[in-house]
């Protein structure tokens, strides 16, 4: 894992690739059924986790310069809905993702990032439980059909991550 280079204000420094563009995420339109696998609790060394399947949609907006996708699961018999809104800035060459859920009905601080390749990696300050974190996306399309998005915290500025979320897509047909 790279360690994360901060400016003069503390805010994180992320420069895209040669090759960031608005197109990243084109493999990731269609739907799809999803294997998540997640910790049972964060930052507290658990070692317990949490498995179970969703379905996903996405399709693109904005002529091309933003997605969105639906996830929907059910959690201990309840539904579970989030949306995610990613929008490329041509200027900067770097997507933000923002993230809203319909357990808290609020957008997440935006994750911002790139793809080099095939390995998109995307990054925020936040808050968790109390903790300033920085949070850590992954995307690896290496395989376009069979996509894996993962998601690490850190609490100490990146000198350690926490793997705590990891999520297998199958495209549906």
């Amino acid at each position: 894992m790279e360690r994360q280079l901060f400016n003069s204000n503390g805010d994180l420094e992320i420069t895209p690739s040669k090759n960031s563009s608005h197109c990243d995420f084109d493999f990731f339109v269609g739907k799809w059924k999803v294997h998540n696998r997640k910790l049972k609790t964060r930052l507290n060394n658990c070692l317990e986790w949490a498995e179970f399947e969703a379905k996903d949609k996405c399709y693109k907006v904005l002529n091309g310069f933003g997605n969105i996708n639906q996830f929907s699961a059910m959690f201990d018999g309840v539904a579970f809905e989030g949306v995610t809104l990613r929008l490329f800035n041509a200027q900067t060459k770097l997507w933000s993702l923002y993230w809203a859920d319909s357990s808290v009905v609020v957008l997440d601080v935006p994750q911002v990032g790139y793809f080099d390749g095939d390995i998109g990696k995307f990054y925020a300050r936040d808050v968790f439980q109390g903790k300033e974190i920085i949070v850590q996306f992954r995307w690896d399309k290496t395989n376009p059909d069979a996509p894996v998005w993962s998601q690490a915290f850190s609490d100490d500025d990146g000198e350690n991550w926490e793997w705590n979320w990891y999520m297998n897509f199958e495209r549906r047909l």
